[in-house]
């Protein structure tokens, strides 16, 4: 078998170009015996790959990357880790280090979720519809489980990744039974990730991941494999308390024309009206959009349908998150969170983006219908 691969990032964050889109090619390929791996999704990391020397200078690969690259300018490159071989039928441990498959950060896992997978194509599926949506998700059944983790992204690496910094957001108060003086806030650099989203490593760095929770929720242990991260009882407590907004269990996939889109919902909490306002259920729904395909597309416009207590609303607009990112090669995919609120603790979304390829054709990939399952709090009557 072959020794692990070295990781290495450019110091300087020139961009290297000319590279395959991703660090795929040799993970797919099981450690094949290509010498020199791309850069990882957003340009920053280099991984390459020896069969017989797990030591690599920078110089000889600076020149590997220039060669490949046409570049005139020096890339300066530094040794943060080796990579681990992938174990895709175990799941991985709080504690463990990886590389973001598609989008290329670094990031720790803190929990693992079981969630339920929907997943359908648009080519056999109806047109969306108030009456054939509601049903179908009354009715379908999840075509399998997957484990999704929890994690804490690399704050050097968030500026630098198509991916929303705000990651995870809770609603205050309706955890401790005050729903009347609920609010909503964020802490950056929360993930979820799929297990196939995961390429492990071992990390040189004096500090492997750049987070403020990361020295609050993790501490090293020794073991007769050397030393491991564990997340400690800081983080036990701070989970439970915020179980119901981190809480993953559903994740909604649909695909249109290679564009694939995956949808997962969570529920955040009840904040009770005053002097007879509705009491308002709040959800996060996290979005990722990807282009399978060859061809670049744009994403010009969002519209959404958001059903509850009978009633439809409609939203559209330009982009998302007033971004209309290119999903190319070099960046195939894009992820954003937003929310909703409801006067009802139940209801339903779906929607469709309209993409824009550069010789000016326009389709539309769908979103994939999902439920907004909540529960009110104790001391409100459930609406009807």
């Amino acid at each position: 078998m072959n020794s692990p691969s070295l990781i290495l990032r450019t110091a300087n964050r020139r961009s290297l170009l000319g590279f395959p889109s991703s660090a795929l090619v040799l993970f797919q390929s099981n450690f094949n015996e290509s010498s020199f791996l791309s850069r990882l999704q957003y340009r920053k990391y280099v991984c390459c790959m020896r069969k017989s020397k797990r030591a690599l200078q920078s110089n000889s690969l600076s020149k590997e990357i220039m060669r490949k690259s046409h570049s005139s300018t020096k890339v300066k490159l530094n040794h943060i880790g080796i990579l681990e071989h992938p174990k895709p039928d175990v799941n991985y441990a709080a504690g463990q280090l990886f590389l973001h498959r598609v989008f290329g950060y670094r990031g720790v896992i803190l929990y693992p979720w079981t969630a339920h997978i929907y997943e359908k194509s648009s080519d056999t599926s109806p047109l969306p519809s108030k009456e054939n949506e509601e049903v179908s998700i009354a009715k379908s059944a999840p075509i399998n489980t997957k484990t999704y983790y929890q994690a804490l992204v690399d704050g050097r690496d968030s500026p630098h990744v198509a991916v929303q910094s705000e990651a995870v957001t809770f609603l205050t108060g309706s955890q401790n039974g005050d729903s009347t003086q609920s609010s909503l806030y964020t802490i950056p650099g929360i993930d979820y990730v799929s297990e196939s989203d995961i390429i492990p490593y071992t990390s040189v760095e004096t500090v492997p991941i750049s987070h403020d929770l990361f020295p609050k929720f993790l501490e090293p242990e020794n073991t007769t494999n050397g030393t491991v991260l564990r997340t400690n009882e800081t983080f036990t407590s701070w989970q439970k308390k915020n179980h119901m907004c981190l809480e993953l269990s559903k994740v909604h996939i649909e695909t249109t024309e290679n564009i694939r889109v995956t949808a997962i919902p969570f529920f955040l909490g009840a904040k009770e009206g005053r002097n007879s306002q509705p009491t308002e259920y709040w959800w996060r729904y996290c979005i990722r959009v990807e282009n399978l395909g060859e061809v670049a597309a744009h994403l010009r416009e969002r519209h959404w349908r958001i059903i509850s207590n009978g009633s439809v609303k409609t939203v559209r607009g330009r982009g998302v998150i007033g971004r209309e990112p290119m999903l190319n090669k070099s960046q195939p995919a894009f992820q954003y969170s937003s929310h909703v609120s409801l006067q009802s603790s139940s209801g339903h979304m779906w929607g469709i983006f309209r993409l824009e390829q550069e010789d000016g054709k326009q389709f539309d990939a769908r979103i994939p219908a999902f439920a907004l399952d909540g529960k009110p709090p104790a001391n409100v009557v459930p609406s009807t």
